[in-house]
């Protein structure tokens, strides 16, 4: 696990876009996974601003994390919707390149083992972007997670729909249920990249690194993890012993 600190967040994003831009150019046709939020967003928009002096992303196949149960694509709170916005149309890539889940199948269950089955049918992920919640959920693998879970309907915590209330009008609007890939999927990324901000997320990072692999803390799965690249800014590295 490779951790960069820095003060300046434009020089993490950077760091990080270098990143994928090596994947782009050495595997054109890669599996980026997405992870979606906040948190990631300058990243994208970097891509973008490579993208439009001539980074070629276009064969590029897309996957995510994620997706609410009970939103339709159209929904603008839907992960699907979030992918076509800040990924696959500044991007340039076919939507007929990507692997989402859907979230208003009719039967979620069914709907999360067909979103496992086509990540197997892509060859698995290249690259995944991965974010960290305030509880240390990875994707919405909440704390207790089994760090041999695959792609499955979970609930999510109080404190995760109220994080996540912030995108909605109103918080009995935010969903309790998402497909979500599971803890044992990720892993089997052949790249990791964790981005985290903030000083909200100093308690989760120092967990996740410093602490023990435990399933109370979903993301310090990580250290199990082949291959990782953490990017944390100043305020979410600020508890760590070892700086």
């Amino acid at each position: 696990m490779r951790i960069t600190t820095d003060a300046d967040i434009t020089h993490l994003i950077t760091r990080a876009a270098d990143a994928i831009e090596d994947l782009v150019r050495d595997t054109p046709d890669a599996v980026l996974g997405i992870a979606t939020g906040s948190t990631p967003e300058p990243l994208y928009a970097e891509i973008t601003a490579r993208a439009s002096r001539g980074l070629d992303l276009s064969r590029l196949r897309i996957t995510c994390l994620d997706e609410y149960v009970g939103l339709d694509a159209r929904h603008p709170q839907s992960y699907r919707h979030y992918i076509v916005q800040h990924v696959l149309e500044p991007w340039g890539i076919d939507p007929e390149a990507t692997v989402l889940p859907t979230g208003d199948s009719d039967d979620p269950d069914a709907a999360a083992a067909d979103f496992e089955r086509r990540i197997l049918g892509l060859g698995g992920v290249d690259l995944q972007i991965l974010g960290v919640g305030p509880n240390g959920h990875i994707a919405f693998n909440e704390p207790g997670s089994s760090f041999s879970s695959r792609t499955r309907v979970v609930g999510l915590t109080p404190s995760t729909r109220e994080a996540n209330s912030r995108f909605f009008a109103d918080k009995a609007e935010v969903p309790s249920r998402a497909i979500s890939q599971g803890i044992g999927t990720i892993l089997e990324s052949r790249h990791a990249l964790m981005l985290a901000f903030g000083e909200g997320k100093a308690p989760a990072v120092r967990a996740m690194l410093e602490g023990p692999a435990t399933e109370d803390v979903p993301a310090s799965a990580l250290q199990k993890h082949a291959d990782v690249d953490v990017y944390l800014d100043d305020a979410a590295a600020s508890l760590l012993a070892d700086r």
